[in-house]
């Protein structure tokens, strides 16, 4: 009797611990519920050790301990539950290493005194097979995808369609966690529960399941399950921006930005408890951060963005295939006791893909369907390599050989024909740039018609200089004499104002001087125009002058500079056609092939131009 009083004292002492630490951390003082609830299960998921088991490991545990093939409504006691509990947290703490072991004992305390008081508040001592998978696979450890994969696999029938009523019977087991929690009236069961989640009644599949338990945002009776996950993701997430409020230097877990107020950040402690300072208020809006990110990043990623190189639209999970496959009766299940202990290496070796992809059993509706299928054929692959390595016959020996023989014989003939390819390419390029070049002989049929060709060709070049510079000489010459004629203009109205001789007041001409601008030296293009065309611009008495015999009152040593200047660019124009016609009568000669070449016309001296 006395045995028996301190078994039940230190179970109740048992089930109130976890309730009394969960208190202690003093959560309510959070004002968001959807927080608040998070908050607490993940305190119950890491104080169990929970977080420590993937979900393939808890489904490994189901497999062994005979739960695939109970159906749902079936009933197990305490006794039971506390051994599947024992082999989960065993088989964890032999995949830990041994500086990272856990305290079994108190693990499975904590966690079947709060599966007790979650889903048996009644006191009848026993769970249904339903009940504890809901728990256990949404409280253990893992990605929110392959949970909802393996719950779809729950719920759904033979032909991968999710069953409404098993749905809602899901939803009634899970939604007990947050009351356990003492966070029912934000997050109990009810009976739209079902419809908030689907609103309409239609065919739903796994991936418009997964659409919408991982659509942002998710139902809102289960809101808190995404959010107990990006808990854990931002636990040890470290941002070194300060806090608006507390001043603090740095942050860790989330970070919350105002829209309204610029820079302005909280840390998740002020902000889920409604601190808030200066002008900013509660009822701003704030955005999440999960992350931190430099000025530098943020900036590369936003050109990133721009330039398309980012996908804007991410989907929130892959795409998985809709059709499910029938399940596999298995004749001899004993045989698949000694492969049941690594799910992880099972589903690896089996299909080949890596961890990501280890999820083809939630791919089939059914309970009994791949699961029982991948370990069997996995132990069929161990049995055949067993008896391979005990009996090695000689003619397997042989055969491997020889397939390892044509293997290498393949292997070189296939770099035989690269090496051939390569060297018809390297062939072809050399012809391709030889047919590119020009041809040696051509550069070598007659070297001295070439360089005269070229000596005339530059001769010209200098002549068509010489030309554009005299032209542009005898364009400011033309201004010149514009300002000497508006000067000479004025004098003769002044005397013929005062009645004076145009020439009385050489002081007040010489006072007035003209700008000389400079010549330019630099050649441009073949001119395009007659000299004539110099005259372009300049005034209209300058042209009067030049058109009349006579000139009118003018200087007469300017008129003979001008008519110089007109007489030396008649001489260029001549000389430049006569060079164009040598030019064409040598371009003549070497297509006929001649020898050689005439000599090269005698230049008269070059004119230089008449300076005042």
């Amino acid at each position: 009797m006395i045995e028996e009083g301190s078994k039940s004292s230190k179970a109740t002492v048992e089930k109130r611990q976890l309730f009394m630490e969960m208190r202690a951390q003093n959560f309510d003082v959070i004002r968001l519920s959807t927080y608040r609830t998070a908050c607490k299960l993940r305190f119950v998921q890491k104080r169990c050790n929970l977080h420590l088991v993937d979900v393939w490991n808890m489904i490994e545990a189901f497999r062994d301990n005979g739960l695939s093939t109970l159906d749902h409504n079936a009933e197990i006691n305490v006794s039971r539950l506390e051994t599947i509990l024992s082999s989960i947290f065993y088989q964890l703490n032999k995949r830990l290493p041994t500086t990272h072991q856990i305290n079994v004992e108190q693990s499975i305390g904590l966690l079947l005194n709060f599966m007790v008081a979650t889903y048996d508040s009644e006191g009848h001592g026993k769970l249904t097979v339903f009940s504890m998978k809901s728990m256990l696979s949404t409280m253990c450890g893992g990605k929110i995808v392959d949970k909802l994969r393996y719950i779809f696999s729950q719920i759904s029938d033979s032909s991968g369609t999710m069953v409404f009523a098993k749905f809602d019977q899901f939803l009634r087991e899970v939604l007990k966690l947050p009351t356990a929690v003492f966070e029912g009236p934000s997050f109990g069961y009810t009976e739209h529960s079902v419809r908030t989640c689907f609103p309409q009644q239609k065919k739903i599949l796994l991936n418009t399941f997964l659409d919408v338990m991982m659509a942002d945002p998710p139902p809102q009776c289960l809101v808190w399950l995404p959010l107990m996950h990006r808990l854990a993701n931002v636990e040890n997430v470290f941002h070194p921006v300060e806090c608006s409020y507390c001043r603090s230097e740095s942050m860790m877990g989330f970070r919350y930005r105002c829209q309204q107020c610029h820079g302005y950040q909280l840390c998740q402690n002020c902000f889920w408890r409604g601190h808030a300072s200066g002008p900013h208020s509660n009822q701003h809006q704030m955005k999440e951060h999960s992350s931190w990110k430099s000025p530098a990043k943020k900036l590369s990623h936003a050109i990133s963005k721009s330039l398309g190189c980012v996908p804007i639209g991410e989907p929130p999970h892959p795409v998985f295939p809709e059709a499910a496959e029938r399940p596999q009766d298995l004749a001899h299940p004993t045989q698949l006791k000694p492969v049941s202990n690594n799910m992880n290496d099972t589903i690896l070796m089996s299909s080949g893909a890596p961890t990501s992809t280890k999820s083809s059993t939630l791919e089939s509706p059914s309970r009994l369907d791949e699961e029982h299928r991948l370990i069997a054929r996995y132990a069929a692959r161990l049995a055949a390599e067993a008896s391979n390595s005990t009996q090695c016959p000689p003619t397997d020996l042989s055969f491997n050989f020889d397939a390892n023989k044509q293997q290498r014989q393949l292997i070189a003939e296939l770099e035989n024909k690269n090496r051939e390819i390569l060297q018809e390419i390297q062939r072809l390029r050399l012809e391709h740039e030889q047919a590119s070049q020009p041809t040696p002989e051509k550069a070598q049929q007659n070297p001295t018609l070439l360089a005269e060709l070229r000596l005339l060709r530059h001769r010209k070049d200098e002549l068509e200089k010489r030309m554009s510079a005299l032209q542009e000489s005898r364009r400011e010459l033309m201004v010149q004499l514009e300002g000497l004629m508006r000067l000479l203009k004025d004098e003769e109205q002044k005397a013929a104002q005062t009645g004076g001789s145009p020439h009385s007041s050489p002081s007040h001409s010489a006072s007035c001087t003209m700008p000389m601008p400079i010549r330019s030296t630099s050649a441009g293009s073949t001119p395009t125009h007659t000299p004539q065309d110099c005259l372009a611009g300049v005034g209209d008495d300058v042209l009067d002058a030049f058109s009349q015999g006579v000139p009118r009152n003018l200087r007469n040593d300017l008129l003979v500079a001008a008519d110089s200047i007109t007489n030396t660019m008649s001489s260029l124009v001549k000389e430049l056609h006569s060079v164009d016609d040598g030019l064409e009568d040598e371009e003549v000669n070497m297509r006929n092939g001649r020898d050689k070449v005439s000599a090269p016309r005698h230049y008269g001296n070059r004119h230089s131009t008449p300076s005042f």
